[in-house]
């Protein structure tokens, strides 16, 4: 038997097939079995059934000829001379050896296999007469099979090989055809005109920038065809090892019109099905839709990744239908985006808002407020001079002006002004804080820092001008209590005295009082020069105390305003939270510009003066003055 899958016939004469019975389609001829090209598949299969059934094999069987004939499956027939196919099944067709039909065994089905057990065969043993080896044929095999129901999907190549062999063992030696499935309906570009440039961005200087494209945005001419709709394809069909056929599922189909939207239409022609542009304008695509439109406004809805986009430089506002991937860039002033955001938005001075979800991306703005309707989740969020809007924030880092969140759990905030519904296992700083509810969460726990201004050296001058004040005022109480000592000696004290009414005019003096007068101011001479000495260093002392009281009180007033509004206020406590009062330079930055991972390590450190800890139904701080806890 040839294991072609093709047979040629040699020049021979043409005789007619049979003309009735199921064997009316076969044709035995010298140098051959023929079948009908005329009637393959089930005419044939029948004729085929009916030779194998009544005792009779196919010598020298093609088989993949065979399954070409029957089934419709595997190589082309080869043609004739007159274009018609050559169905050459075998070389002859005789009966069945009933001594030998015995030598072949039953075969073992199991789901889309069959198994044979080969081994060592006899004839003979009649009579007396000795058993003789022999071999199993492999036509008569693929006979045996088909009356045992095995059809179709006979390994010719293990079969021979197993029965060359001569040895024992089990053999896979027909398999079932799976149905190859067909293809759907799709849709493919056939302009380039839709395609945006992927080529790098060349900079001003020269130099390419590798993360942005030069065309973000393509536009097209009117007539352009955008789409072409490729119709679905049927599969190819499978088969049982019966022969029964299992048909492959059904491609499926699509509705193209739905691609088309304003700017656009369907055209069909003989060479297909086509998308076409009506009008000049910008090319704009709804990703959730499919809907392709033509018009004079840049809408983007592929979303902003490094396909689609690339990095975005943009001079203005933004809006972004679609998702923002991540390592993805989009730069400008307000920024809307209504997808999820992966990837990184950087505002000049605008708003940022997130319709959706922001997930491990990043969101900064130099001036502006920055909202999520959605989640944020394992992001980075900052705003220099602005309000950070959340509903619900998980894993994040932020900081801002003003943080207002309705829930928050494992986050770490830092902000001047803070407010929280729901507050769990987080990290939070602020000079005004409000938490309607703590908890910690699984293994965070729940800290609050009141950022309070530290004073430090304003209270080492302060401490610096009271050590001085005291020091003066011990000056100015020495000289007061050496100045009535030298005043409480009797002959100063009676000089002075004499003096005083002289002056006031209460007393006049005769001459020889005068006399007396002098000599006695003569004899106090020292002590008056020394109470004078005294007196002006008192005055001297007593003045740098006025000066220095001044400054005491203006030091004083700037630490009391540095130390204002810095106060907690938290409703209830549902878990153990910790409350401390963490200090910061008012001269230096400020507080909350810092990066994430130095906010991390400052909030989750434990650093500062602990205030409170504990449960309980609510705790309020205010600028060190008054705790309350209950």
């Amino acid at each position: 038997m040839s294991d072609s899958a093709v047979a040629t016939s040699p020049a021979a004469p043409v005789t007619r097939f049979a003309s009735s019975g199921p064997e009316h389609c076969l044709e035995r001829r010298p140098d051959g079995v023929f079948a009908d090209p005329a009637v393959l598949g089930t005419t044939v299969l029948a004729a085929v059934d009916s030779v194998l059934r009544s005792g009779r094999y196919f010598t020298g069987l093609n088989y993949p000829v065979l399954l070409k004939a029957l089934f419709d499956t595997g190589p082309n027939l080869p043609l004739g001379p007159d274009g018609v196919p050559l169905v050459r099944l075998a070389d002859d067709i005789v009966p069945f050896n009933l001594q030998r039909r015995p030598l072949y065994r039953s075969v073992r089905i199991a789901g889309a296999e069959a198994e044979y057990m080969f081994e060592p065969v006899h004839l003979g043993g009649a009579d007396g007469q000795p058993e003789v080896p022999v071999r199993l044929d492999i036509d008569e095999f693929v006979a045996d099979m088909w009356v045992k129901g095995i059809r179709f999907g006979i390994d010719i190549g293990a079969v021979r090989s197993a029965i060359a062999s001569g040895n024992a063992g089990r053999v896979v030696v027909a398999r079932r055809l799976e149905p190859v499935p067909g293809d759907d309906a799709t849709v493919i570009e056939v302009s380039e005109d839709i395609h945006r440039s992927n080529a790098p961005r060349q900079l001003a200087n020269g130099k390419l920038d590798l993360m942005c494209f030069q065309n973000r945005f393509p536009q097209v001419k009117g007539g352009t065809r955008l789409l072409q709709k490729l119709p679905p394809k049927v599969g190819t069909a499978g088969f049982e090892l019966s022969g029964a056929r299992i048909e492959p599922a059904v491609p499926r189909d699509l509705d193209f019109s739905t691609y088309a939207g304003d700017g656009t239409s369907i055209d069909k022609g003989r060479d297909g099905e086509y998308l076409v542009a009506t009008r000049t304008g910008f090319l704009n695509v709804d990703a959730k839709t499919r809907q392709i439109s033509v018009g004079d406004k840049i809408v983007s809805r592929d979303g902003v990744s490094a396909r689609t986009t690339g990095n975005l430089q943009l001079t203005g506002d933004y809006e972004e239908f679609g998702d923002v991937q991540e390592k993805r860039v989009i730069e400008g002033t307000s920024i809307t985006v209504h997808g999820d955001v992966y990837g990184e938005l950087v505002s000049r001075g605008g708003t940022v808002r997130l319709r959706a979800n922001l997930v491990g991306g990043r969101a900064t703005s130099k001036a502006g407020d920055i909202v999520v309707d959605g989640v944020a989740s394992s992001a980075q969020i900052a705003t220099l001079a602005g309000t950070v809007t959340l509903q619900r924030a998980e894993n994040c880092v932020i900081s801002a002006t003003r943080v207002r969140i309705e829930h928050a759990v494992n986050c770490e905030i830092i902000a001047d002004e803070l407010h929280l519904g729901r507050a769990e296992g987080c990290a939070l700083a602020a000079r005004n804080i409000r938490i309607d509810a703590t908890a910690p969460w699984r293994d965070s726990e729940m800290l609050v820092y009141a950022m309070a201004a530290d004073c430090g050296r304003i209270d080492e001058v302060l401490g610096q001008v009271r050590a001085r004040l005291a020091q003066i005022a011990g000056v100015v109480h020495h000289h007061k209590t050496e100045l009535a000592h030298l005043c409480a000696r009797p002959e100063v004290r009676k000089y002075l005295e004499i003096a005083g009414k002289v002056r006031s005019g209460e007393m006049s003096l005769n001459p020889a009082q005068n006399a007396q007068f002098r000599q006695m101011g003569q004899v106090v001479a020292p002590d008056l020069q020394k109470i004078g000495e005294v007196s002006n260093a008192r005055k001297a002392a007593e003045a740098e105390q006025t000066e220095g009281q001044a400054l005491l009180g203006r030091f004083e007033a700037q630490r009391s305003e540095r130390a204002a509004f810095t106060r907690v206020h938290i409703g209830h406590l549902a878990g153990d939270t910790q409350v401390r009062m963490l200090p910061y330079d008012p001269d230096g930055a400020c507080f909350y510009h810092l990066a994430p991972r130095e906010i991390k390590l400052r909030l989750r450190g434990a650093e500062g003066t602990r205030l409170h800890a504990g449960v309980g139904s609510g705790y309020q701080w205010n600028n060190g003055e008054a705790v309350q806890a209950t």
